[in-house]
């Protein structure tokens, strides 16, 4: 059975003192039990304050017991070297980070990341052990030329399907639709499912159905605690990958307890 996960992507939000705060609030929330002991919780906070997250998200008198796990949302594919500004993978497993979102649409937009280069990031986090949450999805003007499935098929090969099965079931995907990312708009649970469906089947002509049975699938586009107990209830939707929503404690657990 696949696991269940909820990643929350912070981006470029709150200060070091209101991140304690909310690190703070999740981790007690967790502790005391009041979510889905079934659901993996992650926490994807501005690299600054990584080794914060990992400190606050586990118990400080027992480091086995984890509240939330901790990722990252962007990394480097070197692995060192005169790259002023960048954080690498040896780096951030240093750490303790678990997680690391690649290729997400903001990326992708603003500073040209390309299918080649999310593929070079992979491969360096997946020599770091940490796993990779890529994303994938399809601009407003793809979905109204009907290229969704294409898009997504697309991003999957060029940037996946170098992999070995050992490693790809080491990874997570979100399907974020950008039309819909910091919008308010997001799509219909029926679309969500058809191209979730999609993307799943498109893992199984390439890796088999065994493989494809393990992939986590997140949905990542405006969801929140309204919408999300109809878009996890799909088949093929295992989570999602919450952006502002993910900014208020009460809100994101919200999300966690979702699932049926």
């Amino acid at each position: 059975m696949r696991r269940k996960l909820v990643a929350g992507n912070w981006k470029m939000n709150k200060t070091f003192q209101e991140a304690e705060e909310l690190f703070d609030e999740l981790a007690d929330s967790l502790k005391n039990g009041q979510e889905q002991s079934d659901v993996e919780v992650v926490v994807c906070p501005p690299s600054v304050y990584l080794e914060m997250a990992h400190d606050l998200g586990s118990d400080e008198e027992d480091e086995t017991q984890v509240f939330f796990s901790v990722g990252a949302q962007n990394v480097n594919e070197h692995a060192s070297g005169a790259y002023t500004g960048e954080i690498s993978a040896p780096m951030l497993a240093s750490m303790g980070v678990e997680y690391c979102i690649v290729g997400h649409s903001e990326r992708r937009r603003y500073y040209g990341e390309t299918d080649s280069l999310v593929a070079s990031k992979v491969e360096s986090l997946l020599q770091c052990g940490i796993s990779p949450i890529v994303c994938i999805g399809e601009t407003l003007e793809e979905r109204e030329a009907g290229k969704q499935f294409e898009t997504v098929e697309r991003q999957l090969k060029n940037g996946l399907f170098h992999l070995q099965p050992l490693d790809f079931v080491r990874l997570v995907i979100a399907y974020e639709p950008v039309w819909a990312i910091g919008t308010g708009k997001t799509a219909t649970p029926a679309q969500a499912q058809e191209i979730h469906a999609h993307i799943r089947n498109v893992i199984q002509e390439q890796y088999g159905k065994a493989v494809a049975a393990t992939i986590p699938l997140l949905y990542g586009g405006s969801c929140n605690a309204r919408t999300a107990p109809e878009l996890f209830a799909q088949a093929d939707i295992d989570g999602g990958l919450i952006g502002g929503a993910s900014l208020q404690a009460e809100e994101f657990l919200k999300i966690v307890n979702s699932f049926d």
